[in-house]
């Protein structure tokens, strides 16, 4: 199974690390369940339909809190990224990349639940336009239409947040 992809996908749209945990063990649990609808070759889309789905049903449930996301978890496993400027950077590069991986958390996090989450599957999980359509069960235009959106509205957000923290 794809379970990489499913927490990844339910951390960043549950926004909290131990509920992503539990929905993705509902959500593997629900797929043991109805393996028999599998259909075609496409297991991940499949699976990450049902961990969407688990997905919205808790944030349907849940009062509309929504907890602080930690960006470093992403880096943290990505070893492109954990050795990126590994030749020590200076203190100045370092404040600055932790504000900017603090602004993209909070751009992130400004972003309705839809357009934050076809944002993920495009950018994190680098699935393909067709099987983000499955995932989420709308046409490929609707998946196109929401993440020109996405794009745009996760720029306004970060530049916003850039420009309230210039001195």
């Amino acid at each position: 199974m794809h379970l990489d992809a499913a927490y990844n996908l339910a951390r960043w749209l549950m926004s909290d690390e131990a509920e992503a945990r539990d929905v993705v063990q509902i959500a593997a649990l629900r797929a043991l369940t109805y393996l028999d609808s599998l259909r075609g070759d496409d297991a991940k889309a499949w699976f990450l339909g049902i961990v969407r789905n688990c997905c919205m049903t808790a944030l349907s449930e849940r009062s509309g809190r929504i907890a602080d996301m930690d960006v470093d978890a992403v880096v943290l496993g990505n070893e492109e990224l954990e050795t990126l400027g590994s030749s020590g950077p200076i203190p100045e590069q370092e404040m600055m990349r932790s504000d900017n991986r603090a602004h993209v958390n909070q751009a992130l996090q400004l972003l309705p639940v839809g357009h934050r989450e076809v944002l993920i599957l495009r950018e994190m999980e680098e699935m393909a336009y067709d099987e983000i359509a499955a995932v989420m069960d709308v046409p490929i235009g609707t998946v196109m239409s929401r993440l020109s959106r996405a794009r745009f509205l996760f720029k306004q957000a970060f530049l916003g947040l850039n420009q309230g923290a210039a001195p």
